[in-house]
């Protein structure tokens, strides 16, 4: 008659030595560090006095980057920049301009997150007078003619002014919609003699 305790003993044994063996492999393993720098957010590349410009299907501009100084880190192909001014074009000629003391830029350029001191001007034209809003940060999606913010918001237009909590602006349209908060006083201009 065979006695199975003494077959199967030395399998559990080794199964056992196996398991132990593993796991010593595996916290051996997870205690070294790679020194190979690629969890590491080090810049690859830095530019002073750039300009970047984006273009329509027409060959049109539709948006500008322009900065003294950036920054590239490869390991989330982001970029960083100081004082950057971002100006985006409509079709009919005019522009809004954007600046900030701060700037990161996502991979594909796709979307700019602005903060410190964030300003947008749009020039005067001829039916309307300048435009000056003041935040403390903002998000750009540059090609897609889009700006949102959480933050307060102050807009002065000549005399008029309001101010509100968070801001959707759409450059495609030319809107400016205030989240909450909204007050104001509106002043008419006085018209040209």
């Amino acid at each position: 008659m065979k006695h199975w305790p003494s077959h199967v003993f030395p399998v559990i044994v080794l199964a056992i030595l196996a398991g132990l063996s593993f796991w010593l492999q595996s916290t051996v393993d997870r205690g070294e560090t790679r020194n190979d720098g690629k969890f590491r957010h080090d810049p690859d590349a830095i530019a002073e006095n750039f300009e970047v410009r984006r273009f329509d299907e027409q060959g049109h501009i539709r948006y500008r980057l322009t900065g003294p100084y950036l920054v590239h880190y490869p390991d989330d192909d982001t970029s960083e920049l100081k004082t950057p001014i971002l100006t985006s074009y409509r079709t009919d000629g005019s522009q809004i301009n954007v600046t900030g003391e701060h700037a990161r830029v996502t991979a594909k350029g796709e979307t700019v997150f602005l903060w410190d001191n964030v300003v947008i001007t749009r020039p005067a034209t001829a039916d309307r007078q300048a435009m000056v809003a003041r935040m403390p940060d903002l998000t750009a999606q540059p090609e897609a003619g889009l700006a949102f913010t959480g933050s307060p918001v102050e807009i002065n237009q000549g005399q008029s002014w309001i101010k509100g909590i968070g801001m959707d602006l759409d450059n495609n349209t030319s809107t400016l919609v205030l989240h909450a908060q909204a007050r104001g006083v509106y002043i008419r201009p006085r018209a040209a003699p």
